[in-house]
């Protein structure tokens, strides 16, 4: 008779198609000041495009320039200044700005390059990011979000002397030295020096003693509905002896072991596929 024994988932967004430069309606003045000969598209479709509104700023991008636009020469293609070639102080911090409203391309710039070129972000997943060296201090910044001038209402904001709302950051020393970053939290963090990782109470060395009702008790009575074992069960005369009638629900994944017979253990054990029982048998000698 068989008995029971219970077990136990970058692409990198170009805004070389926005112009980087803030105050270039100058250039077609200088231009024709010094005798140089700018080239013009000849689509008349493009020729008189009416600039893109500004959220929360005016028309004019030279709204962000404090010091006042500057004229250049004609034929001066600016380009926004890669990541590498800007101009970082000695106190510079690699600072991260994420921009999570969406968009094809985004752009950012702000008081850390006096508002004179966008730079590209970096789409990372549903968000797009850019790692800048700011210096020690508050800058104000803004996004370019497809030709739109946009800030964050999820981060700090400040009202500028034109009455634009910018983003507003404050790079802080503490917030980049290892050490000074540990001791803030842990000034902010309860006194925990009054406490003990040990249970309060008395403590002894005496070895317990067991009872022997303690000692030798009796195991668990068997459920009933676990006894009964299809391998303990006759087959019909007209049945395949390979095939095994449907067990119950109960009896899966429980592995039965057969009294020892002739140095020879056999254990077994059902288990469900799907719609399928398959049965196996372990024979181990002793």
């Amino acid at each position: 008779m068989f008995l029971l024994i219970l077990f136990v988932c970058v692409a990198k967004a170009d805004c070389r198609g926005i112009s980087c430069i803030m105050g270039n309606t100058s250039d077609r003045v200088s231009g024709d000041r010094h005798g140089a000969k700018t080239q013009r598209s000849d689509s008349g479709g493009h020729r008189d495009l009416e600039p893109s509104k500004l959220m929360d700023s005016t028309d004019d991008p030279n709204i962000f320039n404090t010091h006042g636009p500057e004229s250049k020469a004609a034929g001066e293609k600016d380009l926004a200044p890669d990541l590498e070639d800007m101009k970082t102080g000695p106190q510079a911090r690699p600072t991260v700005i994420r921009w999570a409203g969406g968009g094809k391309e985004v752009c950012i710039t702000g008081s850390f390059n006096n508002w004179s070129s966008k730079i590209p972000m970096n789409k990372s997943h549903n968000d797009f990011v850019a790692i800048l060296d700011l210096p020690e201090g508050e800058h104000q910044y803004k996004f370019f979000v497809d030709g739109q001038w946009l800030h964050d209402p999820s981060e700090p904001v400040v009202t500028s002397q034109m009455g634009t709302i910018n983003n507003l950051i404050h790079v802080k020393k503490s917030d980049f030295e290892v050490f000074d970053a540990l001791q803030v939290d842990s000034l902010e963090c309860s006194d925990m020096s009054d406490l003990s990782s040990s249970p309060p109470g008395p403590y002894r060395q005496e070895v317990y003693v067991f009872k022997p009702e303690e000692r030798f008790k009796a195991p668990p009575i068997l459920p009933p509905h676990l006894l009964q074992v299809i391998l303990n069960k006759d087959t019909h005369i007209s049945c395949d002896p390979a095939l095994l009638p449907e067990p119950n629900h109960v009896m899966l994944n429980h592995l039965y072991a057969l009294s020892i017979k002739d140095g020879v253990m056999v254990l077994s054990a059902t288990h469900r596929y799907k719609k399928k029982y398959v049965t196996s048998l372990l024979y181990k000698p002793i």
